[in-house]
């Protein structure tokens, strides 16, 4: 992995501004209107296509469901809601999140379900109180992707810090994003593997 230039201190230090992952993907929900949401009569789905990272765990898990070569892409009637839930959480990023249409529902959800909405983007649920829940700091190298990093962690950057809870980012390995240090799927592209 040292061989890759996203892991070389010099280049975060040189070339990196301190961004979140909140502050990018809240940047993205105000400037693209490309985000869509899908529904059956249990749950809503939330696709953000600018967060994807195409880890590909949707259509190797539920094709039925989540299959890129049909428009929409997305068929919430191709599976039981069980399996949809289920494929949802695998999901390493928060390009696919989900919740109850019965509000209610979404009050007791369990930290299991990790790409709830309550967990993920509690903007899109109806709460008086905003979940605040801490999360330990996970590392996760995808196979021929990004580093996956989520939880509470402090990005330190060009001799700033800021304090990110709640987080995800997703770093670049293939040297191939147009928002570096940050992946932007560009490594399907360049058939980078690693």
């Amino acid at each position: 992995l040292n061989n890759h230039k996203i892991l070389n201190p010099d280049f975060f230090t040189k070339n990196v501004k301190l961004r979140t992952s909140n502050h990018v993907l809240m940047e993205r929900d105000k400037s693209q209107s490309n985000n869509r949401k899908y529904s059956n009569d249990e749950i809503t789905v939330y696709w953000k296509p600018d967060a994807c990272v195409h880890a590909s765990y949707c259509y190797r898990e539920l094709i039925e469901v989540f299959d890129p070569g049909r428009r929409p892409w997305v068929d919430m009637k191709g599976a039981p809601t069980s399996l949809i839930i289920e494929t949802v959480n695998l999901c390493p990023t928060e390009a696919l999140t989900w919740k109850w249409n019965d509000e209610e529902k979404n009050k007791t959800i369990g930290v299991e379900h990790t790409n709830h909405v309550k967990f993920r983007r509690p903007e899109l649920l109806e709460q008086e109180h905003p979940v605040h829940l801490e999360h330990p700091v996970s590392v996760k190298i995808m196979t021929d992707g990004p580093i996956v990093i989520k939880g509470n962690f402090t990005l330190i950057s060009s001799g700033n810090s800021k304090d990110i809870t709640e987080s995800l980012v997703s770093i670049c390995r293939c040297g191939g994003s147009d928002h570096k240090p940050f992946c932007d799927g560009r490594h399907r592209k360049t058939g980078f593997t690693g």
